[in-house]
């Protein structure tokens, strides 16, 4: 019985992080739309940007809306971007992993805000080729004071065992979510200057986000971030989908990185390290 009620529990849970990711995405395109051209994350309220026509309750239900429409405005016509669609759709599903995964508290919270800021980033950075400061210093600071409290080497270990060279590293959390950020910064800044303006400061910016979020393993989070865009780039430039002299934002490569990091970083270090 005590099973039961548990399975019940968690799908339960899964059920309401999945309709809670539902709905905070439709905040999350908002910020998509507004903040890389200035505008008010709260006035005018939501609307048609063809038309400018109010959008109704009715028209801002999460997937449902889009589909029930035909990812259509429903006064004017004109097509609505499907990134909508995908932003409702991603979002409502990883919320509902990281539930699976976390189950309720504290860091279940915390990768929440953080896979959200990181969605937010990554789609403005493959839309406008843009890394706001506007989300990464406010982000930033919010990991450096969080660490002062849980530790990246703490919020990493729930998903799972913490790897042996964690104690060799300062125990402070600030400490680590600095030495995370500082390295992940002046590791970018490097890059830049070497390759002569072929990476954007913004990436450097958000690579001291990664690295305050993940602290000692921010080289797992940028190693994983530069494997999976060598590969896309690779295969884009193979199926000549992409040019060689296009560019590709780099944003969300460092965001897949770090949510791979954040979620199973101590398991593939603890894989690594087991093979010495």
């Amino acid at each position: 019985m005590f099973d039961i009620m548990s399975g019940n529990m968690l799908i339960l849970g899964i059920i309401f992080a999945v309709v809670f990711g539902l709905l905070l995405a439709s905040f999350l395109n908002v910020c998509i739309d507004r903040l890389p051209v200035g505008q008010s994350l709260v006035s005018p309220p939501s609307h048609c940007s063809s038309c400018g026509r109010r959008l109704t309750a009715m028209d801002l239900v999460p997937v449902l809306s889009f589909m029930r429409l035909r990812g259509r405005c429903r006064y004017c016509g004109v097509a609505l971007p499907r990134r909508l669609l995908w932003v409702e759709l991603g979002t409502g599903i990883l919320f509902g992993y990281l539930y699976w995964h976390y189950g309720l508290g504290l860091e279940l919270g915390l990768a929440v805000v953080y896979s959200s800021v990181l969605l937010v980033l990554s789609v403005i950075d493959l839309d406008h080729q843009l890394i706001l400061n506007v989300i990464v210093y406010p982000t930033t600071l919010m990991a450096l004071v969080v660490s002062i409290f849980l530790s990246p080497s703490s919020f990493l270990a729930a998903s799972g065992k913490e790897v042996a060279f964690t104690t060799h590293l300062p125990q402070a959390g600030i400490a680590q979510a600095a030495i995370g950020a500082g390295f992940g910064l002046i590791l970018f800044a490097v890059i830049i200057v070497l390759s002569r303006g072929g990476m954007g400061w913004g990436d450097a910016k958000m690579a001291a986000l990664v690295g305050a979020v993940t602290g000692y393993l921010v080289p797992l989070a940028i190693f994983l971030s530069v494997v999976i865009g060598g590969v896309l780039a690779i295969a884009l430039l193979a199926l000549k989908i992409r040019k060689r002299k296009e560019g590709i934002p780099f944003g969300p490569f460092l965001a897949i990185g770090a949510m791979l990091t954040i979620l199973w970083g101590n398991t593939i270090a603890g894989w690594y390290l087991g093979r010495f």
